[in-house]
């Protein structure tokens, strides 16, 4: 929340006014894509304006001091990539672009589109675009990199999430069966012991603070 976005899934998110099944699927957008538009214009424009916080900034500050090698997100917010992050995974897509599920044009978003009332048509095929994004029903983005970039990975820092959203959540259990440690940074304990492992450690607080004092400890050593 410290850029001002809510989860999904936390009240007041986006799943509180919008069921998942009824809008955010695959099915529901070939089927009626203005209700899928719905979902599409409230998220849109509630990442408009929005800057990196922190966070962001702590995580791409250990990126360019060779503390970390890179990012895997579920966010489709871009502001890993605002706050100065090189090496983003973004598993879910972005919300920068709309694409277009019949001829795969990319095309920029605008704050139109999301302000707007039309539904975005392709500019190739007139085909109703959908933001660059991974709805219900659509594998996820850049699974098989992800896999090897964390075959060797020998920590893991798993940060602001709820270890809810497969596949996702599986990742932590890799590194954990691959000998690798996992450092926890949450506003409550998320990952499962049953299921992940235990974590070597767990910073609770608001990730806007901790990983910043991460960055500082690890810069002094």
């Amino acid at each position: 929340m410290a850029s001002g976005i809510p989860d999904f899934r936390s009240t007041g998110g986006l799943w509180t006014a919008f069921s998942p099944e009824e809008y955010a699927t695959l099915k529901v957008f070939y089927r009626k894509p203005a209700k899928a538009w719905e979902l599409y214009r409230a998220l849109g424009r509630t990442l408009l304006g929005r800057a990196p916080n922190p966070a962001h900034q702590a995580l791409a500050e250990m990126e360019r001091q060779g503390f970390i090698k890179g990012i895997i997100t579920q966010n489709v917010d871009n502001l890993h990539q605002q706050a100065g992050s090189n090496r983003v995974f973004e598993i879910h897509g972005d919300h920068q672009h709309l694409q277009c599920l019949h001829c795969e044009t990319l095309v920029e978003a605008t704050a139109e589109h999301y302000q707007g009332s039309a539904i975005p048509l392709c500019p190739d095929c007139a085909f109703p675009l959908k933001p660059n994004v991974v709805l219900f029903g659509e594998e996820v983005r850049y699974l098989q990199e992800i896999h090897a970039f964390i075959a060797d990975c020998d920590l893991l820092l798993v940060a602001g999430t709820s270890a809810q959203v497969y596949p996702a959540a599986t990742l932590p259990t890799l590194v954990r069966r691959n000998g690798g440690r996992l450092f926890e940074f949450n506003r409550e304990h998320a990952l499962s012991p049953m299921e992940h492992g235990e974590v070597d450690f767990l910073f609770l607080g608001d990730v806007g603070k901790t990983l910043p004092l991460l960055l500082r400890a690890c810069s002094t050593d």
